[in-house]
């Protein structure tokens, strides 16, 4: 099964990180539109975008200010099932960020694109926790 597997460093705290990858404050600002959970295993985390793109994922995997992995329960297709996870080492006062999206079932033309679409996130991510940064949702895939 092919992954999208990304890593990079951010000038920040790991905590800084965590809680941009795990609040709902911090993916509202760089990924969701509106997003409800808590980085507690077992609990459940709403990602919404859309009323078409409303998905939900489960917490299988949280170790605070070091990672944090979402299976998705509900969402398109070919992401039902697919995990998301991101590990956080300290290295000389940066954040390397490693970023897996497992589980797909092949390297479909939407998974070429969310690989693309990933990076493009993952880059608002490091501006908002470096930058403070928050680009308009509806500006995101343009940013």
């Amino acid at each position: 099964m092919p992954d999208i597997n990304h890593q990079f460093p951010i000038k920040a705290s790991a905590k800084q990180v965590f809680d941009a990858i795990t609040s709902p404050a911090g993916l509202n600002s760089w990924w969701t539109l509106q997003s409800k959970g808590s980085p507690l295993v077992g609990s459940s985390y709403q990602f919404f975008f859309s009323e078409e793109y409303n998905w939900s994922g489960v917490v299988v995997s949280a170790v605070t200010d070091s990672s944090i992995e979402w299976e998705f329960t509900s969402a398109e297709p070919d992401w039902t099932g697919t995990r998301l996870r991101m590990d956080l080492v300290e290295n000389e006062g940066w954040i390397w960020v490693t970023f897996l999206h497992s589980g797909w079932a092949e390297a479909s033309e939407h998974f070429r694109i969310s690989s693309y679409c990933w990076a493009t996130y993952l880059r608002l991510l490091k501006r908002y926790v470096e930058l403070g940064e928050v680009v308009e949702y509806s500006k995101r895939d343009d940013a």
